[in-house]
C-alpha cells in the first residue's frame, strides 16, 4: 500500500470515529472538511520514509504518527488562516475554514484536530506504549514552548525577532517531529534524525518565501504576498531571489549528507530530491537551470 493510501486511510477512520452520534454535525463537517484534500502531505509522508527506511517494525504505530503529525498540521493551518492571524480567506484552493464555518468552528476544529493527534497515538499505545509516549513527547515538544510551531506563531508578535529560532519554530519543528517519529515508531533513537529534519524544514521555509513572493493566488491556492503584508522575515527578502535559490540548494545538499546510516539510506535521497521538486516554484526552476549551465 502506498504512503498517500496508508495516511488518508487512516486520517479517515480518525475524523469518522469524532463523528460519531450524537455530535454536532457542523463542527463534524468542519473536521472532515479541514483536513480534506490534504495538499502534498509532505510531513507524514517524511515520517514514514524514515520508519521505512528503519525498517518499518511497527506499522500501525507508524501509521498512527503519521496521522497525529498530519493533524497537528491541519489544526495549525486552521488557526493561522483565523482573522486575529492572517486572516485568509482561502486554503488549498477552496475557502479557508473560517470563511465555510465561521469563526467560532474554526477555533473549536484546531483544537478538536490538536486533541484527536493525541487521542490516535493514546489509541495505538497498546501495540508498543514505550515507544508510542516518547512519539507523545516529541510531537508536544514540536508543537508548544519553547521551540514548537505554537512558539514560531508566537516570534510574530515580537519587535525583536530572532530569525533562525523564528524559522526552527515555524516551519522547521514538525519536519523535525516528522523524521524522529519515523525512527521512533520502527524503534530507532530519535535524536539522529534531528539534523535532517530541520535542514528538511528549512529548505522548505525557503521554498515557501519564494513562492510567496513569486506566485499569484490562483497558482498557490492561498493568499500570496503575506510576508511583505505582515512585515514577516524571510528569505527572499533578506538575501534576494537568486540568493535564496543559492540558500535552498545548500540547504538540500546539506539535508542528504546528514542522513543517518540505515537500510534505506539511498531511498531517503531520493526523496529528499523529490521533494525539492515539488517545493520548487516554476517561476525559478528557469533560473535554477540557466545558473547551472552557467556555472
Amino acid at each position: 500500500m502506498s504512503f498517500s493510501k496508508r495516511i488518508d486511510d487512516a486520517i479517515q477512520t480518525a475524523v469518522r470515529a469524532a463523528q460519531v452520534q450524537p455530535s454536532p454535525a457542523k463542527l463534524a463537517s468542519a473536521l472532515h472538511y479541514a483536513v480534506t484534500p490534504g495538499g502534498a502531505r509532505i510531513r507524514p509522508t517524511i515520517l514514514m520514509s524514515v520508519a521505512t527506511a528503519c525498517g518499518d517494525t511497527n506499522p500501525k504505530l507508524a501509521d498512527a504518527a503519521a496521522v497525529a503529525l498530519e493533524l497537528l498540521h491541519c489544526a495549525s493551518l486552521v488557526h493561522d488562516d483565523l482573522p486575529c492571524f492572517d486572516d485568509a480567506d482561502t486554503r488549498r484552493g477552496k475557502p479557508s475554514v473560517h470563511r465555510a464555518f465561521g469563526e467560532e468552528l474554526a477555533v473549536l476544529v484546531g483544537d478538536s484536530l490538536i486533541i484527536m493527534a493525541f487521542d490516535v497515538l493514546a489509541q495505538a499505545a497498546q501495540s508498543d506504549p514505550h515507544r508510542a509516549v516518547a512519539l507523545m513527547q516529541v510531537l508536544a515538544k514540536h508543537t508548544g514552548m519553547p521551540g514548537g510551531i505554537c512558539a514560531g506563531q508566537g516570534w510574530e508578535s515580537e519587535t525583536d525577532i530572532d530569525l533562525s529560532a523564528y524559522h526552527a519554530a515555524k516551519t522547521g519543528a514538525l519536519f523535525m517531529a516528522a523524521t524522529q517519529m519515523g525512527a521512533i515508531a520502527s524503534g530507532q533513537e530519535g535524536p539522529p534524525w534531528i539534523e535532517l529534519g530541520a535542514r528538511i524544514g528549512e529548505a522548505f521555509q525557503v521554498a515557501d518565501d519564494l513562492r510567496d513572493a513569486l506566485y499569484d493566488e490562483d497558482t498557490l491556492g492561498k493568499p500570496v504576498g503575506q510576508d511583505d503584508l505582515h512585515g514577516r522575515p524571510n528569505a527572499v527578502a533578506e538575501l534576494g531571489v537568486d540568493g535564496a535559490i543559492g540558500r535552498m540548494r545548500d540547504i538540500l545538499g546539506g539535508a542528504i549528507a546528514s542522513i543517518p546510516k540505515c537500510e534505506g539510506e539511498a531511498m531517503l535521497a531520493k526523496l529528499v530530491n523529490a521533494q525539492a521538486e515539488v517545493l520548487t516554484p516554476i517561476k525559478w526552476r528557469a533560473a535554477q537551470a540557466s545558473g547551472a549551465a552557467g556555472a
